[in-house]
């Protein structure tokens, strides 16, 4: 079945590179696992120069060196296109080259301590161009690319853990907040952001980019430097369940946040 999966990468990988437009192809690090995996998919990453061909003709390239595709559908903003191939989950996503060299280059300019661009979206995009294997490449761009994420500056890292650490302490608040209430939809919102900059604090912390949201938690127990007795706070902050209500989850995470604040 791999290697299915791998001929299916190269038939999608022909299909698009005969693109103008077309700069680089690569596939997801999350592709490579066990098909059996439930997060599996198969996630081809298309960079080009300028907007992708229409959604009718990506469909109708895809139908041409694949058979029909199942299920397409593309995104409202036709940067995405999932279909199924033999039951295999397929998502291809399509970014601008443009836009990529523009963040990079805030994020090294003089204003890197700002990185205005990923105080909300992270640096995830930045961990996918750098980890991503490639299917694909018409030049030298994506070589580039990668050299220049692996030389950001103190002041990014810095400048996004403050910003990481901000999001962190507003949502405790609103935890602690919730934790006064009945509203479980606000308590469970306020927890999910809480442990999402939290985490992300760190990895800004260790000067890594995050991954996708599902490897985060083990990627996190692999950084190098991490807060005294933080791995057994966070797992009983995440444990579900009822034997801990949700002041005490609260107390937790406020003792998470000021490891987190006071951490190296």
């Amino acid at each position: 079945m791999k290697r299915k999966v791998e001929q299916l990468a190269n038939s999608i990988t022909e299909a698009v590179s005969r693109w103008n437009s077309i700069e680089c192809v690569t596939l997801g690090e999350h592709s490579e696992s066990d098909i059996l995996d439930p997060y599996f998919a198969l996630v081809i990453d298309v960079y080009l120069r300028g907007s992708p061909p229409t959604v009718e003709e990506r469909q109708a390239a895809f139908a041409a060196s694949l058979g029909h595709p199942g299920a397409f559908e593309s995104s409202v903003s036709r940067s995405k296109d999932r279909f199924f191939i033999d039951e295999i989950p397929v998502r291809v996503e399509y970014k601008n080259v443009n836009m990529l060299d523009d963040a990079i280059k805030r994020s090294k300019g003089p204003d890197a301590g700002f990185v205005w661009v990923l105080k909300n979206s992270g640096t995830y995009m930045f961990y996918r161009l750098q980890c991503s294997r490639i299917l694909y490449k018409k030049s030298d761009w994506i070589d580039t690319a990668r050299r220049e994420i692996a030389q950001f500056s103190s002041a990014f890292w810095e400048g996004l853990r403050e910003a990481c650490q901000s999001k962190m302490e507003h949502y405790l608040s609103d935890l602690g907040a919730a934790s006064c209430s009945d509203d479980g939809f606000f308590y469970s919102v306020s927890l999910a952001g809480f442990v999402r900059y939290t985490a992300a604090s760190l990895f800004m912390a260790n000067k890594r980019l995050e991954p996708a949201h599902r490897a985060i938690n083990e990627k996190l127990r692999e950084l190098p430097s991490l807060p005294a007795d933080f791995l057994e706070r966070w797992e009983s902050l995440l444990k579900p369940g009822i034997e801990t209500d949700a002041m005490n989850k609260y107390k937790l995470a406020e003792l998470i946040a000021l490891s987190v604040i006071n951490h190296p």
